[in-house]
């Protein structure tokens, strides 16, 4: 029998954030608006970004499947201590913490791989290949995709320490020196894509706020370049996720639908708040449903 065709599992990076209100959302939203359950309208997966912060607890990971169907997925990204400080390992009851939080979304079905992320500053050294040995360790029962942004993981041997980690994720963000630039990997079925955005005057910036880094849009060109790519991808992996991280005012939500639209060349559902926003979402969207179906 022919294997089953690749899946393709696009979403935002988030879906908490004040500056989607009137965006993405409505304004004033109507009673009993939830957040989660309008974007599972629109795309098939969201990156959880909220337990970088703090890790979730069960009773709260619990809620979220209920709220999407049975054809979405989650993928979380592990709590910064394991990824951003560094000495001692963080203790066990972290790390058990952190999968309770992931239990009932596995239970559920629905959960996608862990991201691993880590900063510019976290270069390929042995003691960084150790740290990545024993995250790999710790949470070995899931999908694991590490995300690594300085060029130093660029070299072979470096690859092959992200390979045994988990895998690589493929990033885009402002071609700047020592950066990682855009990549195709993909490892054990599974290719991981995040798109942080190109703006380069903020992203090393110490005097900016934080949301600025990810301030950016991506063009036509941008985004068929990397619709390409996620196309080789499908041809490479089971399931390919996609995320666009350039979330402020709604940005990652446009081009996440644009890129989807690319890649399948199929029209698409549209929020109306972020149709009217950005008026050039109309070159791929679907024909609205009758007035009442939705937005509630």
């Amino acid at each position: 029998m022919d294997p089953p065709p690749a899946r393709l599992w696009i979403g935002p990076s988030g879906w908490s954030y004040d500056d989607w209100r009137g965006v993405v959302y409505p304004h004033p939203a109507p009673r009993g608006f939830k957040p989660l359950a309008y974007l599972a309208r629109y795309f098939n997966a969201v990156e959880v970004n909220s337990s970088f912060y703090r890790t979730p607890s069960p009773r709260m990971t619990a809620a979220w499947p209920k709220l999407v169907p049975a054809d979405f997925r989650f993928a979380f990204k592990l709590h910064q201590d394991f990824t951003h400080r560094r000495g001692a390992f963080p203790p066990a009851d972290a790390v058990r913490a952190f999968k309770a939080a992931l239990e009932p979304v596995r239970e559920a079905g629905r959960l996608g791989p862990l991201l691993l992320q880590f900063p510019w500053s976290f270069r390929f050294t042995r003691e960084a290949a150790d740290w990545l040995r024993r995250l790999a360790d710790a949470f070995a029962e899931y999908a694991r995709c590490i995300e690594v942004r300085h060029s130093s993981w660029a070299g072979t041997e470096a690859q092959a320490v992200l390979r045994a980690a988990g895998g690589c994720c493929n990033i885009d963000q402002p071609a700047l020196r020592d950066c990682l630039g855009p990549t195709m990997h993909a490892a054990g079925g599974l290719a991981y894509v995040r798109l942080h955005g190109r703006n380069a005057a903020a992203w090393f910036a110490p005097d900016r706020p934080a949301f600025e880094r990810y301030n950016y849009l991506y063009g036509e060109t941008e985004l068929r370049e990397w619709a390409q790519r996620v196309r080789t991808l499908l041809g490479a992996a089971r399931d390919v996720y996609v995320f666009a991280n350039n979330h402020y005012k709604g940005q990652g939500p446009v081009n996440a639908l644009e890129l989807r639209a690319l890649v399948t060349g199929r029209p698409l559902a549209v929020p109306t708040p972020l149709l009217a926003a950005y008026p050039r979402l109309a070159a791929v969207a679907a024909p609205a449903p009758p007035a009442g179906l939705f937005e509630s």
